[in-house]
């Protein structure tokens, strides 16, 4: 399957599919098969990077709808 990502508004990011999470050292983390997770985005959770529904205690307020982005800069 593919992979998904879908930006919750007033909530986490999710991503669901097949897919492969790494830190900026390029450790891989072990999501013990999990084909979906949730993704902090409120930067409140004490699981980070993963969603431990913090933002709803905090109120955190982001709404998100789909856009078109603009072209690259060529450079």
């Amino acid at each position: 399957m593919p992979t998904k990502i879908i930006v919750k508004s007033n909530g986490s990011t999710r991503v669901e599919g097949d897919f492969e999470l790494y830190d900026i050292e390029g450790n891989k983390y072990d999501l013990a098969g999990r084909t979906k997770i949730s993704l902090c985005r409120c930067g409140q959770s004490k699981d980070m990077p993963f969603c431990d529904s913090t933002h709803k205690s905090i109120n955190f307020q982001s709404e998100v709808k789909a856009h078109a982005l603009e072209p690259p800069k060529q450079p």
